[in-house]
């Protein structure tokens, strides 16, 4: 099997994009400006914010963070995501998850401008996808999207197995390969006879959220596979 390792790819990709903030600036005087929202001191999320600031820098865009307590009301985030909706110097705006107990996700990615939104998590930006038509898209399928363009060019008529069914990863993932003409199976911790189907893919993307779930011998000779985690 081929096993992808995207360090090398994303680094590529990083300098892509630097080159087009470049431009941006160069020909509109326009500098992109990135606000991550942290609500409380989780310290995966807080490392996860801390390198979004980092690459968002390297990539000579403008990083915005913001920062609430973990006790802080839903309607103290759902003031901030207002002033950021309407700040013309903020093009993007993330809300890192998870979120305290106190708040409703769903509620606050709702709250989120779809222009803005630019994890893809707006429901508008979820049926744009599944509809096909042009909006924001969740990075993590994406960049797996690019990875096997980049390894295998065109993807029509190969067998995907997507293992994994969050609104994250697994539902976006799937309609991103039907898009590129993929025959897509969505499976899970549930499905039957789950190493049966992951048996039958050229490309199998493991996105469960659970470590050594997927076997060696699940996977055939020759298929390609992103493991996400």
């Amino acid at each position: 099997a081929t096993i992808i390792d995207g360090k090398a790819f994303a680094a590529n990709l990083r300098e892509r994009i630097a080159g087009e903030v470049a431009d941006l600036k160069a020909k509109h005087g326009l500098t992109p400006g990135l606000a991550v929202v942290l609500v409380g001191e989780d310290p995966a999320s807080q490392v996860y914010v801390r390198n979004k600031g980092i690459q968002t820098r390297e990539a000579g865009m403008r990083s915005l963070e913001h920062r609430l307590p973990a006790d802080a009301p839903e309607a103290a985030l759902m003031d901030l995501l207002g002033r950021l909706n309407a700040d013309p110097a903020v093009h993007g705006i993330l809300v890192q998850l998870p979120l305290p107990g106190q708040m409703d996700a769903g509620r606050v990615i709702d709250a989120i401008d779809p222009a803005k939104d630019v994890d893809g998590f707006h429901v508008l930006n979820a049926g744009r996808l599944a509809t096909g038509r042009p909006g924001m898209v969740p990075c993590t399928p994406l960049g797996c999207l690019m990875l096997l363009r980049d390894r295998l060019g065109d993807l029509s008529g190969l067998n995907a197995v997507v293992v994994g069914r969050s609104n994250i990863v697994g539902k976006p993932m799937a309609q991103l390969l039907l898009a590129a003409n993929c025959t897509v199976t969505s499976a899970h911790s549930r499905t039957s006879d789950l190493a049966a189907v992951c048996l039958q893919a050229d490309i199998l993307l493991a996105a469960v959220g659970q470590p050594r779930m997927i076997r060696g011998d699940w996977i055939r000779p020759g298929a390609t596979v992103i493991d996400v985690g």
